[in-house]
Formats: C-alpha cells, structure tokens, sequence
C-alpha cells in the first residue's frame, strides 16, 4: 500500500460499487468537517493506467471534497487489479455503515453469490461478519416489488417488514402497499403480521368457504364460532368486577385484603400477561381475517 496525494480530477468512482445513495445533508456536514480539520482517513483507491484511479473505498470522503471544490485528496493506493476483489473490499468498507441501504447490502451479497467461485451464503456470511440467517434475510429483499423496494430504500417500511413482505406473490405485496398507503396499519409491527398472516393464507390451496362445508362441518363452525363469543363476552363481565378495584380507596383495600395484598397484586399480573397475549392473538386473528379477504379477492378476479 502507498499513500499519495492525488489530483480529484485524476480519482474517478466506480460505477459497480455496492452503494447507490448518499444522503445530501449528511454529505454536507462531512464535507464542512473535512474543510476545517481536513481528511482523518484517506480514501482507498487502485490504479487503472496513468494518472487514472478507482475509488475502492471512500466515496463519502470524495463526493465531500467535491463539494469544497478540493484540487486533491489524500488516498491510500492498493493493489487490487481484481474487479470482484475491489468490490468486496468496497462492501466490508460500507456493509456495517447505519446509511447504507438494505437493498444495496443486498444486491452486493448477490453480485459476489453470483460472480464469486464456489461462493456460498455460508462464505459470503463469513466474508463480512454476518450469520448465515443475516445474509437469507437481505437476499430475500430482492423478491420486492419495485414499488415496496422503492418505499424500503426511503426507509418509511422497515427492513423486518419488507422480509415478510418479500415472501409474498407480486399482486399481494400490492395488496398490502395499498393497505399501507392508506395508513391501515399502525407502525411496522402491524405490518409484519399482516405480511406473515398473508403469506399464510397464500400457502393454502384451498380455502375453506363456507358453502363448501358439509351439514357437520357447518354445525361444528357455528358451535365454535358461539363458544369463542361467549368467552369474549364474559371478558365484559370480569371488566366489571375489576372497575370494583379500580375505584376502591387504596386504604380501605389495604384492611380489606390484610395479608393479600401481594398475592393478590400478582394474581393481577397473571390477568395482565394473559390479557397482554390475548390481544396479540387477536391482533393475529384480525391479520388473517383481512388477508383472508385479499387472497379470495385475487383468486376470484383470476377465476373470472
């Protein structure tokens, strides 16, 4: 490795790294850090011919000097005439890096999959540090919609979402960017399990309708369809006996339950944790209840 001053106008970047996006106001900031400190770290480059070099790593560091209109900057030259080689390199700089997309990750983990022989998910994990389930989970955003890439890359649908979201035939992930552009879902995690409870239904291949059931099929529906109301309606009446505790004076609780109040203190957390799972549950329920209605949509629309 040498480091040298080299001209901007002789550093030029390389069209094939792994980022794409660079935030503008981020930018900005590092290129006013650079102008009154000047550059902590150097930029990598590798030499293609005479007074011509590649940027491997550092295109914040260049894109900033640009900015201040530099005449030079300071890089460290290595010997990389291999063009996979340099784009791993370009990758191990940028992969832990908090801006870089999640897509960008992603279609770098394919170029190296795809370009690198014998390359596995299990090396290209051991590349950079990441675990095997790490790398599955980035790949699997390759399978978005341009439409939901679009709104990962802004970072309005988080990178958990878009997983299970990626795992979903292109007209469902439609189906769910409509409902999400609607504001249908309060934050990510309604998201996911509306995502995860679709792709469950889209697994099935065959829903069962009602006017498909036999006599004892309906029978037995309808039975449990009344013994769940009926538990839930007798959450109503417990409601009630509770809004006896809520109102009751602490002090007057105290002598009422002399040596309970602890033990009764943690029967009311077993009620709270159990009511706390219900209702995710319930959350789950109502995810499968409307993604149910997406996939009979679609598949009568196909049908017709």
């Amino acid at each position: 490795m040498i480091n040298k001053t080299l001209k901007m106008a002789h550093v030029v970047r390389n069209e094939n790294q792994p980022r794409e996006y660079f935030d503008e106001d981020a930018l900005r900031e590092l290129a006013a850090s650079i102008q009154q400190y000047g550059l902590m770290q150097p930029v990598v480059v590798r030499k293609l011919e005479t007074n011509r070099y590649e940027l491997v790593a550092g295109e914040r560091r260049w894109r900033a000097h640009q900015l201040i209109d530099a005449i030079t900057i300071e890089a460290r030259i290595v010997d990389e005439a291999d063009d996979l080689k340099a784009f791993k390199r370009s990758m191990s700089e940028n992969v832990n890096r908090a801006d870089m997309l999640p897509l960008e990750e992603a279609r770098g983990y394919q170029r190296i999959l795809d370009e690198e022989e014998d390359a596995t998910e299990e090396t290209v994990a051991a590349d950079f540090g990441k675990t095997v389930q790490y790398i599955r989970l980035r790949l699997a955003l390759l399978n978005l919609t341009d439409e939901v890439a679009e709104q990962v890359n802004a970072g309005n649908i988080g990178t958990q979402a878009a997983v299970q979201i990626s795992r979903l035939t292109p007209g469902n992930q439609r189906a769910v960017l409509a409902k999400w552009t609607r504001g249908d879902f309060h934050g990510d995690n309604e998201l996911v399990h509306f995502a995860y409870a679709l792709k469950q239904q889209q697994n099935q291949e065959v829903l069962l309708i009602v006017e498909d059931m036999s006599p004892e099929e309906r029978a037995e529906r309808a039975r449990t369809q009344t013994a769940t109301k009926n538990t839930l309606d007798g959450i109503e009446r417990i409601c009630g006996l509770l809004e006896r505790i809520v109102k009751a004076d602490p002090a007057e609780l105290a002598l009422a339950l002399e040596g309970e109040v602890g033990s009764r203190l943690d029967q009311l957390g077993r009620v709270a944790d159990t009511v706390q799972k219900a209702r995710f549950n319930l959350r789950q329920a109502k995810a499968h209840a409307e993604a149910r209605e997406i996939v009979v949509n679609e598949r009568a629309i196909a049908a017709a």
